[in-house]
């Protein structure tokens, strides 16, 4: 599903300790970090989508994390020219992403790399929640940026009553 404007509507998924620190996972053989995410589907709503995307790729169920909020909006990034898929129609110039924070409230050990047929990531690591900033490929870096910065408060501040985000794709 892709949008007037070429968008691919999905989410993102930032995964915390009772530390502070995010989930930091390896798309399966490269060397390329990222935060889990993924596409939202004509049925589903953000919500729905980050659970499904949560347990294709992380493993995870909804009794393993707590959701602290989401981003107000959406946050678009294009992809460089050389990434676009010309055989597709409509053509897919980007993503426009809403983003969750998350706590792990389960145990660690329900993070499973290997429950779907292909999987996405195959190593994470815990790191610094700024860390992602630094690391990620150049043309996500904004959206990392602005994502984290606005859900930051959630993660440090205990009363953040953030809601989940209620967007339409």
């Amino acid at each position: 599903m892709i949008d007037s404007d070429g968008f691919r509507p999905n989410i993102g998924i930032i995964l915390s300790n009772p530390q502070g620190q995010v989930l930091w996972a390896r798309r399966a053989g490269q060397n390329a970090w990222q935060f889990p995410q993924g596409g939202i589907k004509a049925h589903e709503s953000p919500e729905q989508a980050l659970y499904r995307e949560l347990g294709e790729e992380l493993g995870l169920r909804p009794a393993h994390v707590e959701i602290m909020g989401s981003t107000r909006g959406w946050l678009r990034y294009r992809l460089p020219k050389r990434y676009i898929r010309k055989h597709g129609s409509p053509t897919c110039v980007g993503q426009k992403q809403v983003w969750f924070l998350l706590r792990l409230i389960g145990r660690e050990s329900a993070v499973r790399l290997d429950t779907c047929r292909r999987p996405e990531f195959d190593r994470w690591k815990w790191v610094n929640y700024w860390h992602p900033c630094r690391e990620v490929i150049f043309f996500k870096r904004e959206v990392y940026r602005r994502a984290l910065k606005e859900l930051a408060p959630m993660l440090y501040t205990r009363e953040a009553g953030a809601q989940p985000c209620q967007l339409n794709p």
